[in-house]
């Protein structure tokens, strides 16, 4: 089963060869579930599993499973997957990717699921986020690849994060930094921002609801008073790293984690990326 859906993976990814956004994948999302809505299950199947056609572009394609895992579209491989029962089919973590996007939307019609998965065009197993959505009796859905980023990725946005700080004032930067659509929120990527002070959270990209709540009582995975530590070293320094454990949002794995965290008046900003 495994070895069926990578090499489905082979085909779109070595046509395509370029990676899509998140927003591209949005928008063919919205696009693939409005069409199914307008025009029915089976032409949508037709439309999804046309490899030639519109809902296959660089490495984003159309999927369709009913609710007992039985896929009805797919633009990666119609050939190889259409008919194929993958409800117990779990990802490279040995998550069950697939029972987990028919439970999401039975409880909520639309979500979205991050999983681990084979990408062709580099070769390695990477996280993937899909956007899943209940049309009828079926779950349609549009995933992308989600890379990890690494230590330069992090230090550049914390860069232009600080800069915006300083430019703009620190409430415009914090609602931007809030901003789960908007450049500072980047697959497992984000901007956070600690009033040093209070020791209360003035933006969290990944979880705005924790702004002006309690960051200095945080505790990583491992006990570690992590933001404590990150106050304590920019006491005396204007920038400092600090090395904790903390969930992916997109692997949603506890993994571990180096932020770079700068001081910018009295508000702490800071980025981290994962470690594999």
């Amino acid at each position: 089963m495994v070895a069926v859906l990578c090499a489905a993976g082979v085909t779109t990814a070595v046509h395509a060869g370029e990676r899509a956004t998140p927003r591209e994948a949005r928008a063919m999302f919205e696009q693939a579930v409005g069409y199914m809505e307008q025009n029915g299950a089976e032409a949508a199947f037709a439309a999804f599993n046309d490899r030639t056609g519109k809902f296959v572009r660089k490495d984003l394609y159309v999927f369709v499973i009913d609710d007992k895992g039985v896929y009805h579209a797919s633009g990666a491989a119609p050939e190889a997957l259409v008919g194929l029962t993958v409800l117990n089919t779990t990802d490279a973590a040995g998550n069950p990717l697939f029972r987990e996007m028919i439970d999401t939307t039975r409880v909520n019609q639309e979500g979205t699921v991050r999983y681990m998965w084979l990408n062709r065009v580099t070769n390695k197993v990477e996280p993937k986020v899909s956007y899943v959505r209940k049309v009828g009796n079926y779950v349609v859905g549009v995933g992308y690849s989600a890379p990890r980023a690494g230590a330069d990725d992090a230090r550049a946005m914390l860069e232009r994060a600080a800069k915006l700080a300083k430019e703009q004032g620190h409430a415009r930067a914090a609602a931007v930094f809030n901003d789960r659509r908007g450049e500072f929120v980047k697959n497992d990527l984000y901007v956070f921002m600690i009033n040093m002070d209070s020791g209360r959270f003035e933006a969290m990209g990944m979880n705005p609801a924790l702004s002006d709540t309690d960051a200095l009582g945080l505790h990583d995975a491992a006990g570690n008073a992590l933001v404590a530590e990150m106050i304590s070293k920019l006491k005396d320094a204007d920038e400092a790293t600090v090395d904790y454990v903390w969930r992916n949002p997109v692997t949603n794995a506890v993994e571990n984690k180096r932020s770079y965290v700068r001081r910018e008046g009295r508000s702490l900003i800071g980025v981290g990326h994962y470690i594999e």
